[in-house]
């Protein structure tokens, strides 16, 4: 128990750190109802432009911004792959995946883990989020400014404001019919091959951002870092729905909802590995148990916990 309550801050800071990659799995799967795999290399992309970048002493905003960039072009890839070319979304994802592993590998200097460079300890203390949260720990501890939730918390929200101003205008109202109905949309007169583009663009823009995040959390990049990612995205995305649709029904609330999806999933895997000290070999395993398990509640609950909806009476027939 000791090590599992020392070991929780780290859990909700990393959570917080997924969850803004959940967040743009969001708005391709339940938004653009589309299945992208390419976060699993764009997640990646984002972490090793940032390394690379931070490390030749690129402004810490520039090297962030850089990561985005990276990122959004990694998704019109997988949009162009899909509107222009004809090809299914989820093979243009896997396309695009495939292809990033090689760039990513580029990116990195043909390396498959690469640190970030430190020169001195000021440049650790400038960095947004402190690199380890142990160190900060030993170190007596960094001021609360300075705290991986406190930072990526601020970053969440900053996120979750800029989509819901986003998808209040005009263009973001048209994705979301594109995802909600695209024969419809179209017949309004909107471009949903444009839409869908777009919202490939913003999600791996922002899966990108949050592997950047995790590469200062853990001081460097590495080629294999985004395998899995669409599991951890879903789970989180999966959760949040679960425990908070009856709450929550407000978008920016919604949003919110995934973040804290994605901090209840860490928690929960590291109350798996803390309690049981289970050999870590087996975390893949165990997070696909734990998306199964949510993704049947809402199954089960509608099967065996719901009522049945009765037919209507029929009016002017005095034997309904």
């Amino acid at each position: 128990m000791t090590a599992f309550l020392s070991a929780l801050p780290g859990a909700v800071s990393q959570g917080l750190i997924w969850g803004i990659m959940a967040i743009g799995v969001y708005i391709t799967y339940k938004i653009l109802d589309i299945a992208d795999l390419t976060v699993d290399g764009s997640f990646c992309t984002g972490a090793a432009a940032f390394v690379m970048l931070f490390g030749a002493g690129v402004n810490i905003w520039l090297a962030l911004l850089a990561a985005l960039l990276a990122g959004m072009l990694a998704g019109l890839a997988t949009g162009l792959l899909h509107t222009l070319c004809g090809i299914p979304a989820i093979l243009a994802g896997i396309l695009t995946q495939l292809g990033l592993w090689s760039i990513n590998l580029a990116i990195m200097g043909m390396k498959a883990n690469t640190a970030i460079n430190i020169r001195d300890e000021e440049s650790l203390n400038r960095l947004l989020v402190s690199l380890r949260f142990v160190r900060g720990v030993a170190d007596g501890g960094y001021p609360f400014y300075r705290h991986p939730i406190f930072v990526v918390g601020l970053f969440t929200l900053a996120v979750i404001a800029v989509l819901y101003w986003f998808f209040g205008t005009e263009l973001g109202a048209s994705l979301r019919a594109t995802g909600a109905n695209p024969s419809m949309a179209r017949a309004q007169g909107i471009n949903t091959n444009v839409g869908k583009v777009i919202g490939l663009i913003l999600s791996n823009g922002l899966v990108a951002l949050s592997g950047a995040l995790l590469s200062q959390y853990q001081a460097f990049a590495d080629a294999s870092m985004g395998k899995g990612a669409i599991v951890v995205g879903l789970a989180a995305v999966i959760i949040g729905e679960v425990l908070f649709s009856k709450l929550f029904r407000n978008f920016a609330l919604k949003l919110l909802a995934v973040s804290i999806g994605a901090i209840i999933y860490y928690i929960v895997i590291q109350a798996v590995v803390s309690l049981s000290n289970i050999n870590t070999n087996y975390l893949k395993l165990i997070s696909a148990l734990i998306v199964a398990v949510f993704l049947t509640i809402p199954y089960w609950k509608g099967k065996y916990f719901s009522r049945p909806v009765q037919p209507a009476k029929k009016e002017g027939n005095p034997h309904a």
